[in-house]
């Protein structure tokens, strides 16, 4: 679990992942929140079907690197978005991210707030060199997250801009 200033960021379970799937609440009342009217995209769901859920599953990964991390709101008690890291460290020590706030909850500060722990986080990782991720270059609020957390664009594609940060380690500091 994380702490920020106004969140907390939950790493969810294979099983509160399968509640997550639902939408019907029942993970809001194990987690004793309010309920949130969140909906699941085509999309994220596929990614549940073919990724999170069996790489949560295989027992022989870290499933921190795989499942939805939840954003609660502390004042609200309420879940306000979810940051996916997309695998394990890659062999240059690099983790993607993946992130998306509620409707009722975008424009508030909460997702630059998510990333912002995660990147704290990601920083006690000794595995971790840089964080990378993609957004849409339509998608204005979702590359504002990643610039007021200094990352730098890195390339594009047809439709993408890539992002990174680089974390420095204190193993990587050495004594001078």
């Amino acid at each position: 679990m994380i702490e920020t200033e106004r969140l907390i960021l939950k790493p969810l379970t294979y099983e509160q992942l399968v509640k997550y799937i639902k939408c019907d609440n029942s993970l809001e009342v194990e987690l004793n929140l309010n309920k949130t009217s969140r909906t699941i995209s085509s999309e994220l769901k596929e990614a549940f079907e073919q990724t999170i859920l069996p790489n949560v599953a295989d027992k022989n990964k870290n499933y921190l690197y795989s499942t939805l991390w939840t954003a609660i709101s502390k004042i609200d008690n309420k879940m306000v978005g979810d940051l996916c890291i997309v695998g394990e460290p890659n062999a240059n020590g690099e983790i993607e991210i993946g992130y998306g706030t509620y409707d009722e909850f975008q424009n508030k500060g909460f997702m630059t707030e998510v990333v912002s722990g995660i990147i704290e986080w990601a920083k006690t990782q000794a595995e971790i060199k840089a964080i990378i991720a993609s957004t849409d270059k339509t998608n204005t609020a979702s590359f504002k997250v990643l610039e007021k957390n200094n990352f730098i664009k890195i390339g594009e594609e047809e439709k993408l801009f890539n992002w990174k940060l680089f974390i420095k380690n204190k193993s990587d500091i050495t004594d001078r």
